[in-house]
């Protein structure tokens, strides 16, 4: 027989062993907690991070234009525009250039290169530029700049959204009043026929309902002065069907209006009804992006 040893946490101690003597046991604890390794806390990160976001922007995007459409009463004009781009705390919080850039798959500066080369190509002097709509990120100053530099007198920036006006005009304190900001809706501008030397559309389109897709578009030409361009940037039909469907659910989940510029509503065939306007099409990132040139014929 052996003797419990109280030394020994309780633990029967072999007879054979001297007095004075333990014995060291390993004991198992069942309700010790057992660490995790540092590999699955890392993988746990990589996918609810990723969640969370998704699940943000859904709540302000699509989410909330679905709960805006169970409630009652007359629709607003601003019916369409996602909270992310009204309300000014959301506006603050995402309009940060490396989520802009990530959301964009980093071809965001890409993009904005081009149109800001095909400004500086142009001879604006004394001719007005417009922006249809703000957009995040750093491309309403390099557009204004690029202009200015190409001697337009004025850059006029119009927006449904005040809120996005206001947030704007922080981003360009150096350029005074060579920026006119104007609120107004971008499918029936309060701008009179052919005044404007060029006009830049960055990522609306894709936002816009089907049938607004259209007078946006039709208002872009409108407002175009003869040899004036056109300028659009937006998602296009991605050639890899992997990056294809991928694409498909991305506006399926977030951007439902956006697949629309795959066939139906592509911005080119659009454009090209219109009467003395030509075209050039650029894409990137194999097909998902495009950068649209229209160019209206000169006055003969």
């Amino acid at each position: 027989m052996s003797d419990l040893d109280p030394l020994n946490d309780g633990i029967p101690s072999p007879s054979w062993v001297p007095v004075g003597f333990t014995v060291a046991v390993s004991v198992r604890h069942p309700f010790r907690k057992i660490p995790v390794p540092w590999i699955l806390n890392f993988v746990l990160a990589l996918v609810l991070i990723p969640v969370a976001v998704a699940l943000f922007f859904y709540a302000f995007t699509k989410g909330a234009l679905l709960l805006r459409g169970l409630s009652r009463g007359a629709r607003s004009r601003t019916a369409h525009v996602y909270p992310i781009y009204s309300e000014m705390w959301l506006i603050r919080l995402v309009d940060f250039q490396p989520v802009i850039s990530a959301i964009l798959l980093f071809q965001y500066d890409r993009l904005v290169s081009c149109i800001a080369t095909g400004l500086r190509s142009m001879a604006l002097n004394g001719q007005d530029v417009l922006i249809t709509s703000c957009a995040f990120g750093n491309v309403i100053p390099r557009v204004v700049a690029a202009s200015l530099e190409s001697g337009a007198s004025k850059v006029k920036i119009v927006d449904i959204v005040e809120n996005e006006l206001v947030h704007a005009k922080r981003k360009l304190p150096q350029f005074g009043s060579q920026v006119d900001y104007v609120q107004g809706d971008a499918t029936a501008m309060n701008l009179p026929t052919a005044s404007v030397g060029a006009n830049v559309m960055f990522f609306l389109l894709h936002e816009l309902e089907p049938e607004m897709k259209s007078k946006a578009i039709a208002e872009a030409a409108r407002v175009l002065a003869p040899g004036g361009k056109f300028f659009l940037a937006e998602f296009h039909k991605p050639v890899p069907l992997g990056l294809r469907a991928i694409s498909w659910l991305y506006f399926k989940t977030f951007e439902p209006f956006g697949l629309a510029l795959w066939d139906v509503q592509d911005p080119v065939d659009q454009l090209s009804t219109i009467n003395g306007m030509h075209c050039e099409r650029q894409t990137a990132f194999f097909g998902n992006f495009q950068v649209i040139v229209a160019t209206k014929n000169a006055a003969d």
